[in-house]
């Protein structure tokens, strides 16, 4: 420029890096919000009976150790409560050419990358909980039991869907074994 104005940079690209494992180039698809309320049922009846044997136990015995116990499975019941969220929120799944990507995890993050040819069947389930809240589950299974992924939280149709088109992806691309 000839009027002396610095020259703004082109924006930088992100390298991959390799340790990332959400890769921003995907396109990715939340499961239902609706599993975050299957997965806080699922606690919350786990937590009654705990809490309810130890708040009996203490009633009846009186010992502080019960107490403790109570306050405990309290707090752990609350943290649970707020990971559980986050950690529903943290699914996703996404359809490339080739294979299909699923991500999941807080803490430890976790990416499955399953080659639609090496998918052996895909199995779809729903439990009492997630029927209840119209949901379904979509399991790959492979040759090694280590690479199979799940993708919890769908609604029975895209369920129905992805099962379809990841049966009918196996296919075409086994057939070139």
């Amino acid at each position: 420029m000839t009027d002396g104005a610095p020259v703004p940079a082109a924006p930088a690209t992100r390298p991959l890096d390799p340790l990332e494992p959400w890769p921003d180039t995907v396109d990715w698809q939340p499961v239902s919000r609706d599993l975050i309320w299957v997965e806080l049922l699922r606690l919350a009846i786990l937590m009654v009976v705990l809490l309810g044997g130890v708040g009996i136990a203490w009633a009846l015995s009186g010992h502080w150790t019960f107490g403790l116990a109570f306050g405990l499975l309290t707090l752990f019941t609350l943290v649970r409560v707020v990971t559980t969220v986050r950690a529903v929120r943290a699914w996703g799944y996404a359809e490339r050419d080739h294979d299909l990507l699923v991500r999941h995890g807080l803490l430890v993050r976790r990416l499955s990358i399953v080659p639609y040819a090496r998918m052996q069947f895909v199995d779809v389930s729903a439990g009492p909980l997630e029927r209840a809240f119209d949901l379904a589950n979509v399991q790959l299974h492979t040759a090694a039991a280590a690479s199979d992924a799940k993708v919890p939280g769908l609604r029975p149709a895209e369920a129905s869907r992805l099962r379809d088109r990841l049966t009918a992806l196996g296919e075409d691309r086994a057939e070139g074994l």
